[in-house]
C-alpha cells in the first residue's frame, strides 16, 4: 500500500507538472479505490438511481484528468478533489431527476435520514447540498470535513492529512458538522445560529 501510495503520489506531481503522458499509468493505480469509495457511497443512494457506480467513477476520473489547474500533492488530495467532483456529479443528476418530473418528489428529508447524512431521493440530496452550502458560508473547513467524509469516503486521518490539522480536530468538527446538518434538514435552525466555531489545533 505505501509503495503505491508513492508511486501515486508521483504521477500526480508529474500530472501537475503537465506531464500528461502519467495519465494512462494512474488510472490503474486509483480506479478501484475510487470505485469502492463510489460503491459504498451508492449504496445510500436510492434503487432505481441511473448513475452506477462504475459510471461515476469514469466521469469523476475524466473531470479529474482535466483539473489543468489542480496541484495534487498526494493520493489522499487527489482522493479529496474526488470528492467534491463527485458531489457536483451526484447533484448535477439530482437535479436532472427532479426536472423531469413534475413538481419534483415530495419526499422530505425524514430525520433518520439527516441524521446520518444519507440521500435516499433526489430531493434529500439536493437538501444536503444547501446545506452543505450554507455549512461553507459559516465554518469552512466542517464543510470540507462533510464533503471529504460523505462524498469521498476519505478516512479521518486522510481528512486530517489533507485539511493539514490533527485527527482530534477532525473528529471533533465531523461530529459538530453532522449535528448542525441533522438540525438544519429537520428545519429547526433559529436564526444566527451557527455551527460551534472550531477550536484552534493543529
Amino acid at each position: 500500500m505505501e509503495s503505491s501510495s508513492a508511486e501515486v503520489t508521483a504521477l500526480l506531481v508529474k500530472l501537475a507538472n503537465g506531464d500528461r503522458s502519467v495519465i494512462a499509468r494512474l488510472m490503474p493505480l486509483v480506479y478501484d479505490e475510487l470505485h469502492r469509495r463510489a460503491t459504498a457511497y451508492m449504496r445510500q443512494e436510492r434503487h432505481d438511481h441511473t448513475l452506477q457506480p462504475t459510471a461515476l467513477v469514469h466521469e469523476t476520473y475524466l473531470k479529474l484528468v482535466e483539473q489543468r489547474e489542480a496541484n495534487f500533492k498526494n493520493r489522499a488530495h487527489f482522493m479529496a478533489v474526488a470528492a467534491k467532483l463527485m458531489r457536483r456529479i451526484l447533484i448535477d443528476h439530482a437535479r436532472a431527476h427532479l426536472s423531469t418530473k413534475r413538481g419534483g418528489e415530495q419526499v422530505p428529508v425524514s430525520i433518520e435520514a439527516a441524521a446520518a447524512i444519507r440521500t435516499d431521493t433526489p430531493r434529500g440530496m439536493l437538501a444536503v447540498d444547501d446545506a452543505l452550502r450554507r455549512l461553507e458560508s459559516l465554518d469552512a473547513r466542517q464543510e470540507q470535513i462533510v464533503e471529504m467524509r460523505f462524498f469521498g469516503g476519505l478516512t479521518v486521518e486522510e481528512t486530517a492529512e489533507v485539511l493539514g490539522v490533527s485527527v482530534r480536530t477532525v473528529e471533533r468538527e465531523w461530529t459538530m458538522a453532522r449535528a448542525w446538518l441533522y438540525v438544519q434538514l429537520k428545519g429547526q435552525v433559529a436564526p444566527g445560529r451557527a455551527a460551534a466555531n472550531s477550536e484552534q489545533a493543529n
